[in-house]
């Protein structure tokens, strides 16, 4: 997918380099993301993938890691993986250790209801950090309505049923467990993370639009000015994608970001027309001449 560029900062050229990518790349790429996750950015992993090659010794600092594709599309050996949505985060804590479902899973109406009692009595009960609640987690992202992860104001998960043909659920996770060995999860707010100047930085915010519910307490605007301003005062390369709204291009481009338009692969209203989004990289603290596949 080639960009398109639409804007002074922009460089005017990007060179395709997929037949470039080292083979050993390709194969990285087999293990898939274990959520269903709406939005989830396993498309882009291509057009970072030059840029990763170059930093490839680093570490991957991911503040809003969601549903981990980028960080399995470009398996760096450490990783700092963090989100603010510590049921996510519990999930992949299990995974390390290697998680098999005990749980009964059915892709049927009632017993999902039935299952998101139980998911929010756990968190109720302080135990929304067990192994437990991670399996039925995990349940309720593959039976839910489009990959959703969504909670109200009081925490509690209430995204709908959402009416597959089919799932396949997976029952043994023991393929992520090597993969994560050196890979670190927290859920903390990003402004807590530790930052050394040999890590890379993708922060993939909640977008710019109207639902921001992906936590109990969303993410306004003014979260999204106080992670750009973060991602400037950092001693190290970093990148940012988000819906491209102008807004959002003003602020990226205003702090001195490159910025990068791609056209996602998915379409919104426009008039009554369905046209392909736009989505933005901005990159900041590497050398000149991003080359995106």
């Amino acid at each position: 997918m080639s960009p398109t560029l639409c804007s002074p900062l922009l460089i005017p050229t990007l060179t395709k380099q997929v037949a470039n990518i080292p083979s050993s790349v390709a194969k990285l790429e087999r293990l898939t993301p274990p959520l269903k996750w709406a939005g989830g950015k396993r498309w882009l992993v291509p057009h970072l993938q030059n840029t990763w090659q170059k930093y490839r010794n680093y570490r991957l600092v991911e503040p809003f890691c969601g549903g981990l594709a980028i960080a399995l599309g470009l398996q760096p050996k450490h990783a700092l993986l963090n989100d603010i949505n510590p049921h996510v985060v519990n999930f992949y804590k299990c995974l390390q250790k290697g998680l098999k479902l005990d749980i009964e899973v059915q892709n049927e109406r009632e017993f999902y209801y039935v299952q998101r009692v139980e998911f929010n009595r756990l968190i109720q009960l302080g135990k929304a950090n067990t192994a437990k609640a991670a399996q039925i987690f995990y349940y309720l992202n593959r039976t839910g309505y489009n990959g959703l992860c969504r909670f109200n104001r009081s925490g509690g998960f209430n995204v709908p049923f959402g009416r597959h043909k089919t799932i396949n659920y997976t029952e043994d996770f023991g393929g992520y467990k090597s993969t994560f060995t050196e890979w670190k999860f927290m859920s903390v707010d990003f402004a807590k993370l530790k930052i050394d100047t040999n890590d890379l930085i993708y922060a993939d915010p909640p977008y710019d639009v109207e639902f921001r519910q992906y936590s109990k307490n969303g993410f306004e605007w003014s979260e999204q000015e106080r992670l750009a301003n973060w991602l400037t005062n950092q001693n190290c390369p970093a990148i940012a994608s988000n819906q491209a709204t102008p807004r959002i291009l003003s602020l990226y481009q205003d702090l001195g970001f490159q910025i990068y338009i791609l056209n996602a692969p998915r379409r919104i209203s426009c008039n009554g027309d369905r046209v392909p989004a736009k989505e933005m990289l901005a990159y900041r603290g590497f050398e000149k001449g991003i080359e995106l596949s």
